[in-house]
Formats: C-alpha cells, sequence, structure tokens
C-alpha cells in the first residue's frame, strides 16, 4: 500500500482529545475574535522586528496596559471608602 493512499477504517480508540501540543503552566488555551487590522498590525511589528511571536507580543502588550493602569492600593480604598460614604451622606 502506497503511504499516499486512505485506508478503509482508521482506529482512534487509543486517540486523545485536545490540543497536540500541550499548554505550557501558566498559560491558557482560548478562542478570542480580534480585528483583522489589530493582528495584522502585530505582525507587521513583529516582522518588522525579525521574527518571533505575535501572541507573544498582544500578551506583552496586554500584560504593560494591566499594570500601568491598575490604581494604587491606596487610591482603590480611598475611593471605595468615599462611595461608601456617600451613602450614608444621602441616607
Amino acid at each position: 500500500m502506497d503511504s499516499d493512499e486512505m485506508k478503509p477504517e482508521y482506529d482512534f480508540s487509543k486517540g486523545k482529545r485536545g490540543a497536540v501540543i500541550p499548554t505550557p503552566p501558566g498559560k491558557e488555551r482560548i478562542t478570542i475574535r480580534l480585528d483583522s487590522e489589530v493582528l495584522d498590525w502585530f505582525r507587521q511589528q513583529v516582522n518588522n522586528q525579525g521574527g518571533g511571536n505575535y501572541q507573544t507580543m498582544i500578551n506583552q502588550v496586554l500584560r504593560e496596559y494591566i499594570l500601568t493602569h491598575q490604581a494604587p492600593l491606596e487610591e482603590l480604598l480611598r475611593r471605595v471608602v468615599r462611595e461608601e460614604l456617600a451613602q450614608y451622606k444621602t441616607e
């Protein structure tokens, strides 16, 4: 039998569902829809840098956004206290 020929039947009894390559610790496989223009921009950035992974770059950009937009704990506590006190002033 040629290797190009299809068998009439295949045995998948020992097959496993899921990704062929396991997800590394700390990572999670998801499905997300992004605008084509956004993906094109990230792919172009990776290409301009001589290669790499656009998904890693997206992850880095999201992480940087989170870090720069996290309110310091003191600021967060003050806001929560103000909001709680405002409820008592109106009662």
